[in-house]
Parts: structure tokens; sequence; C-alpha cells
């Protein structure tokens, strides 16, 4: 069964072409960076209009790498939700459309649940074919962790058949209560003027400053201890810099050409001061670190040992080795997708849709999209 993938939830256009939930035939991103780096972050509206531009050319090269006819596609996958409502319509309307056009089931996918499918698509083994890879077991402590979103789900398999052991269950352990991981990312870097996004820009220059130059404290949180909070972090890093040399040098960054974008990490670097080196590598040593213990925590209250983690962040490389490190030193197995498929992409979309279709959740002309869409329980 061939799957289009259809995923337009922020600022990333993408579409794929999927094999049985497991085989990814193409696999194309439209990024929206240069629209949005002078801006620090992503303007809704133009984010909708350049998804007005891209998403046909983006479904054809997909279907064009694939080397398949759009006519030959067996169902339809759009992420529905949580997003930006404007972003998420272009993709869905268009995606109901074809559908329509081609008379083609069509599915709704919960982007978080595309995060987590994206864990599966590359680590878990496909009983029918008998794909020899290393299996990623369920039921699992999974964080999705990105721009938009820091939660923790205890995911289970659906049902016990064995023709439906992708249809899964998803129980909410802890979600953020103000800023995703990503996003204070993004802010801390845009106080410093290190330019957009915040995130592979300040996992390249922690690796020349000093984790423990900071100490931020472990943050502590009231009510569900596997909730997350990052706006304090944030306000730590805010009030480290106000006043201080720290916000002259950053006024100086500010004052470089917009497309900052385009400079690499070496250049930065040199314009950055060693105790804004410390500052930065501090603030990455405190996230990771928060979101590891708290999702280790999740999965010794799950009492699970198979840890997922996906999204955008999981393509940090201290959050990464410090997985890594912990999984081998307690006895967790922890899977990670590979860095395209962490960051926004139509594959995991059209591997969750595939399952869908397989199970006959089908959608209809009333599928609309939602800025909020929780996954789970």
């Amino acid at each position: 069964m061939l799957v289009l993938g259809i995923e337009s939830s922020c600022d990333e256009t993408a579409a794929a072409i999927v094999a049985d939930g497991t085989r990814v035939l193409s696999s194309v991103v439209a990024s929206q960076i240069p629209t949005h780096a002078k801006y620090g972050g992503v303007v809704p509206e133009l984010a909708s209009r350049e998804h007005l531009r891209k998403i046909e050319p983006v479904v054809n090269e997909a279907c064009q790498q694939a080397q398949v006819g759009i006519q030959d596609v067996d169902g339809v996958a759009v992420a529905e939700g949580p997003g930006l409502v404007g972003s998420l319509l272009v993709g869905l309307v268009y995606g109901k459309a074809l559908a329509l056009a081609l008379a083609k089931p069509l599915v709704g996918v919960n982007h978080l649940e595309g995060h987590i499918h994206a864990v599966l698509l590359e680590n878990r083994m496909d009983r029918l074919a008998g794909k020899p890879v290393q299996e990623a077991q369920l039921p699992a402590a999974t964080l999705v962790v990105s721009g938009g979103h820091t939660s923790l789900f205890l995911v289970e398999e659906g049902c016990a058949r064995a023709e439906c052991h992708s249809v899964l269950s998803y129980k909410r352990l802890g979600q953020t209560r103000d800023d995703a991981a990503g996003e204070a990312f993004d802010k801390v870097a845009r106080l410093l003027a290190l330019g957009y996004p915040g995130g592979p820009v300040i996992d390249q220059l922690a690796r020349w400053g000093d984790a423990q130059a900071v100490d931020f404290g472990r943050i502590k949180m009231k009510g569900n201890p596997l909730d997350f909070s990052f706006s304090g972090l944030k306000t730590a890093v805010l009030y480290r810099v106000r006043g201080t040399p720290l916000a002259i040098e950053a006024e100086q960054r500010r004052a470089w050409p917009q497309a900052r974008h385009n400079v690499s990490a070496d250049e930065l670097r040199a314009h950055c001061s060693p105790a804004t080196l410390d500052l930065v590598a501090s603030f990455q040593n405190a996230v990771v670190r928060d979101l590891l213990e708290r999702t280790l925590a999740a999965a010794d209250t799950a009492q699970v040992d198979s840890i997922f983690v996906s999204g955008g962040v999981a393509c940090n490389s201290l959050l990464r080795a410090r997985f890594v490190e912990v999984s081998k030193a307690q006895g967790y197995r922890v899977f990670f997708p590979s860095p395209a498929l962490c960051t926004d992409n139509a594959a995991m979309i059209a591997a969750a849709g595939y399952y869908k279709l397989k199970a006959g959740e089908l959608a209809d002309a009333a599928l609309t999209a939602h800025a909020s869409f929780p996954l789970g329980t």
C-alpha cells in the first residue's frame, strides 16, 4: 500500500510516499527558515503563504522521487493538528481535494502521533516482511520534544491481534506548562542574537563552552512531577544578560546582516565571548538534564524499559549522547529516528496514516484543522 503523507503544521511544507508503513520511497521538505530568520521565529501569516506556494511542487517532487504517479497512491494522510491553523489548512485542504479527485481514502493524523511513528518507522521490525532491523519494543515511555511540543506518553499496543500490531494507544504522562523546549532554545538564541533556529546554533556553540559554569539548579514542579516548565529557565538567562556586557555583545551581533542563518558556527563563535559560550552551554545542559530526568522518571513510573525520543530537539547532540549513556548504564533501550525524521516531515504522517487506513479509520469532508489537538488520555 502506497500512502501519500502531507505535513504543514508549522513552517515546513512536506510530502512523502511511504510503502506499507515501513519503507520511505520519498520524503521532501521545503524549509521556510530564510523567510522567518529575520524575525527570530515563525510568523504565522507568512508561513501560510509559503505553504500555498510550495504545497503542489512539493507533492509533485515526492511522487517523482518515488517514481510513482499521483494516481498510484492508495491513500492520502494529512496532518490535522496540533499546529498553526492557517498552515494546517493549506495541507489539509489540498489533501482533501486530492483524495476526492483521485477517489482515494483519506485519513487525518495527529502531528504528535506522527513523531512517535517516526521512531517506529526506522526501528521496528515489519512482521509481515520480516525486515531485519533492530526492533523497538512496546510499551515505551516516549518523549516528543520540539519547538512547539514537549510531552511524555506511555505508548502501548492497541490490541493483541497480530494483524493490528501497530494500532497504538497513548496515555499522556506529562507535558509542558508553558514554553516547549525548542521554543526556549529559540527565545534564548534570539535574546543573545545568535540566529534562528536557536536549537542547532546553541548545540554547536555549546561545544566550546563550560556546561558547569552557570548553575541553573533543578526545575521543580508542583502537582504532576512529570510535567515540564522552561519559562523560568529562559527568564534566568534574561536576568544574567540584562544590563551586563553580554547584552552589549548581543547588540553588536544583532547589527549583522539579517541573513545570519548562513553564518558558519566558527564565524559565529569568533563573535562570542567565553562568557556567552559558557552561558549557552550551561543553558543547554539544564534543558537536557531536565528532559532526561523526567523521561527516566516516566519510564520508571510506567515500569517499562523502552524509551522513544522524537521531535526536532531530538537532533540535539548532547541530548542523544546523554540518553545513550544513561540507557547503557541503567539498562534502558532508547530509540531515536534519524535526524531527517526528527524534524517535521511527511514520512511520519504517511507511516501513521497507513495503519489508520488498514484499521478503517477514514476521514470525510468534515475533517478540519485543530490548533490544539491533544493526543492520548
